[in-house]
């Protein structure tokens, strides 16, 4: 399947991120905590080069809480500030807060020493529909910033006030301009980073349950009682339609209904608490002595 997607605001998007870097204290990234790794634009680590870095792992509810731990883990041993968080639920804000202050605290530091208190500006980033908006309306106790269950919600700057010393920069969900690995590209679309009208719903749909019958046949089995996860390719969407009678005139099965479906109810947890990578697959694929030998930071 072949997935490209970078439309002409996410050029704007860059753009206005490095012209707005002098005023920025911290760089907080958000990921989505099913595919921590797809879900990363490679490209902001030459972009925000310099800058104290963070990264938020959203979304945690979604996933595998084991495996999710161990991604934290791997971001740290990178020499990142990270935790896991879910923005909608009340205990999201003082863990984000926390990490926030904790990637701040040098500069913040080192400004007090000199007598001076300064807002500490922090930038939130990420790929489309990862909840950089979310996170924002509850770091602020309101709704500032707009939000939406699909990408290209946020097409500017916005900047929330969120206490007399700290400032957040909302700015829009940016992508890559290739796909290089076609699976991450394909975790994207499943999670819905990628715009679902650009894509065929069905092959997609298809492709999701093919993943999910290798990694998780048990979940898929029992949220669909009639489908075979020892089965492969159509017969996998044939099996959720026959699960839900999914069935037209004449005994035709609705494959675009199924589809849709599926995605809908992966996305939204539906299907159990998925975890689509591991961080030991990524160790395996990176070059010798790339990770750094920072130590794990705990959090609370």
């Amino acid at each position: 399947m072949q997935i490209q997607w970078y439309p002409g605001h996410m050029t704007k998007a860059r753009r206005m991120m490095a012209q707005n870097l002098s005023l920025i204290d911290v760089v907080v990234e958000l990921v989505d905590a099913r595919a921590p790794y797809a879900t990363r634009n490679p490209d902001f680590d030459d972009l925000f080069a310099g800058k104290s870095r963070a990264v938020i792992l959203n979304k945690s509810d979604l996933a595998n809480e084991q495996t999710t731990q161990k991604w934290a883990e791997y971001y740290r041993a990178h020499g990142w500030v990270a935790l896991t968080c879910t923005a909608t639920e009340s205990g999201g804000r003082k863990k984000a807060l926390a990490l926030i202050e904790r990637a701040a605290k040098e500069k913040v530091d080192r400004l007090r020493e000199k007598g001076l208190r300064k807002t500490v500006r922090v930038m939130v980033v990420g790929i489309p529909n990862v909840g950089k908006s979310t996170l924002i309306n509850k770091l602020a106790g309101t709704t500032m910033a707009a939000t939406g269950n699909r990408p290209g919600v946020t097409r500017g700057k916005q900047w929330v006030k969120i206490s007399p010393y700290l400032e957040l920069m909302d700015t829009p969900g940016m992508l890559w301009p290739k796909f290089t690995d076609e699976q991450s590209a394909l975790r994207l679309a499943y999670l819905g980073s990628i715009r679902d009208e650009i894509i065929d719903g069905e092959e997609l749909s298809i492709a999701l349950l093919e993943d999910l019958a290798t990694r998780v046949p048990d979940l898929l089995a029992q949220r669909y009682k009639k489908l075979d996860a020892a089965q492969a390719g159509e017969a996998l969407l044939e099996g959720v339609c026959k699960s839900r009678g999914f069935i037209l005139p004449g005994g035709v099965l609705d494959l675009e209904r199924g589809a849709k479906t599926v995605l809908d109810e992966f996305r939204a947890g539906k299907i159990g608490r998925i975890s689509l990578e591991r961080p030991e697959d990524i160790r395996a694929a990176e070059p010798a002595g790339e990770a750094a030998s920072a130590k794990p930071e705990e959090l609370p």
